[in-house]
């Protein structure tokens, strides 16, 4: 069993140049975290910057590399969603599993390459423990336009 500690992971954001940012309220008829069977699902989480949602297609009017600045912060935003549900890192033991949704083009195909930006800010944040399963889609549209979404299934203890 991994042990992740709340310290450790704050220390690895500020290493890095990042701050969780607070934990996004719902915009509809679901919440934002849900444990069951030693498992915390994350509703799917949009990339915010500056106070607002990073929108855009990509392949369209937004490049790849917006795109992974776009996964990286809806990374943040699940960490925040976790710290927030779990009253800090401690209880988590692992990313089991992301689901990337890319608002692309249909040409665009390079949705594994954005959903790279959450994939690498996790196992930065929780080493091997951050490892984890993934899909990564192109779908024709996202919430209040957001370039990405993404939700999450983390093991706890």
């Amino acid at each position: 069993m991994t042990l992740i500690n709340t310290a450790t992971v704050h220390a690895r954001l500020a290493e890095l140049g990042l701050a969780l940012p607070e934990a996004a309220a719902p915009v509809a008829a679901y919440v934002p975290t849900v444990e069951a069977g030693g498992l915390l699902h994350i509703s799917g989480q949009l990339p915010f910057a500056d106070g607002a949602v990073m929108t855009g297609r990509l392949g369209a009017d937004r490049a790849l590399e917006y795109g992974q600045a776009a996964a990286q912060a809806c990374a943040l935003m699940l960490a925040a969603q976790i710290d927030k549900a779990l009253g800090g890192f401690d209880r988590m033991s692992r990313i089991v599993k992301l689901g990337v949704f890319v608002n692309s083009t249909p040409d665009f195909t390079d949705q594994p390459l954005v959903a790279n930006g959450a994939s690498q800010l996790m196992e930065q944040l929780f080493g091997e423990a951050g490892r984890h399963a993934r899909s990564a889609v192109g779908v024709a549209a996202l919430p209040r336009d957001a370039a990405v979404e993404i939700d999450a299934i983390v093991a706890i203890n």
